[in-house]
């Protein structure tokens, strides 16, 4: 929102972005951004709007101009096929009125890079069964093997981002330019099991630290092999910042217990379209069950209601179901901010109860639990 209007306007927006306002006649009082995203959920891919840009000017705050702002971007997020929608909050209590909740943090953690150097060289060897693991410096080659690592990484979590589509442009030479080194570490075989993007911050004194904008990993040994080479920074650069999320698998082979978060970021979720939330994830191909439940106090209104979730084979379906059966049959009321943590494999039925998130029959509550557990739930992309 510029003091004056800008004299040169785009031709197009960015891809991968839908930008909408809500306008006093001819004069922009707030806004956001639709980002178009594909988020990884029990092992398939979830169409994802991640909300962006919210802003209100400072004299028109309070005034509830974000409620009909976020049912117009949400709507049209829907119709675009967004199943589910995301965002990182300056607040959450802002958001949870229209429907989000908290689901996981991006977080920031400064080690000393020296316990890194400890890590004892023999532990790669040993947790690789006998095999060498090796390390050189990517190139733009390379690209192919670290999205195909991350991939492999991201598909076995609730959560990341895949990085793929329009909002992901960045070609092999941006990737590479964007970062000091990227640094590989390769099995016995010469094949690439994990990769560390850093960058090299100035000096040499105290303040000198090593920043990690990924440490993507699919082997122990190629975790703690990418850890020792972030330590051999520990003359020049104490401290090393790795940014991540949740129970990092980098923390099983530290030798020390340092692991200091100095900055958070949560992240908040909710579902938009049910049927296609649902039918778009794989589940245990173990699990057959038919579950009906109501969703209450959506301020989209039509998720509001009864529904049926049916699984087998590893697939779901979710349909509209009336509400006197739900009644003659009893049935688990979500609030609307209760199902993406259900949905994230947070929270279990037990505590979302608890939070009076969840009420009414409780027969279920173990399915649910079933269905939606077993995954990490991780972030790696801040937007």
């Amino acid at each position: 929102m510029p003091r004056q209007a800008p004299t040169d306007h785009p031709d197009t927006l960015p891809p991968g972005m839908r930008p909408f306002g809500y306008f006093d006649g001819d004069t922009l009082v707030a806004k956001m951004v639709d980002r178009d995203f594909d988020s990884h959920f029990g092992g398939d891919i979830v169409p994802t709007c991640g909300i962006a840009g919210v802003t209100t000017v400072a004299e028109r705050r309070g005034a509830g101009l974000l409620t009909p702002l976020f049912r117009e971007t949400l709507r049209a997020a829907r119709e675009r096929g967004a199943a589910i929608s995301t965002l990182f909050p300056s607040a959450p209590r802002i958001y949870r009125g229209f429907g989000y909740e908290l689901v996981g943090d991006y977080v920031s953690v400064d080690l000393p890079t020296a316990a890194l150097a400890e890590v004892p060289a023999e532990v790669p060897r040993a947790l690789s069964r006998g095999g060498s693991l090796s390390v050189r410096r990517a190139v733009a080659a390379d690209y192919d093997d670290v999205r195909r690592i991350y991939t492999e990484w991201a598909s076995a979590q609730n959560g990341p981002l895949t990085r793929t589509g329009p909002s992901f442009t960045a070609t092999a030479d941006d990737f590479i330019a964007d970062f000091t080194g990227v640094t590989l570490a390769l099995d016995e075989e010469g094949k690439a099991t994990g990769y560390a993007s850093w960058n090299r911050g100035p000096g040499y004194d105290e303040t000198s630290r090593i920043g990690v904008a990924d440490l993507i990993a699919t082997s122990p040994a190629a975790t703690a092999t990418l850890l020792g080479v972030l330590g051999s920074f520990s003359s020049v650069a104490p401290t090393t910042r790795i940014d991540t999320s949740g129970d990092d698998l980098a923390r099983l082979v530290l030798p020390t217990q340092d692991w200091r978060v100095v900055d958070a970021s949560p992240y908040m979720l909710r579902l938009l379209d049910l049927p296609l939330a649902f039918g778009s994830r794989r589940f245990s191909s173990a699990i057959s069950a038919g579950l009906r439940f109501r969703v209450a106090g959506d301020f989209l209104d039509d998720l509001n209601g009864g529904w049926l979730l049916e699984v087998s084979g590893g697939a779901a379906r979710c349909t509209p179901s009336s509400d006197a059966d739900h009644d003659k049959r009893g049935a688990p009321v979500f609030d609307t901010r209760g199902l993406g943590p259900m949905y994230a494999g947070v929270q279990s039925a037990a505590n979302l109860r608890m939070a009076g998130l969840l009420s009414g029959d409780a027969g279920d509550d173990a399915t649910w639990d079933a269905l939606f557990g077993g995954r990490q739930f991780h972030i790696r992309d801040y937007f």
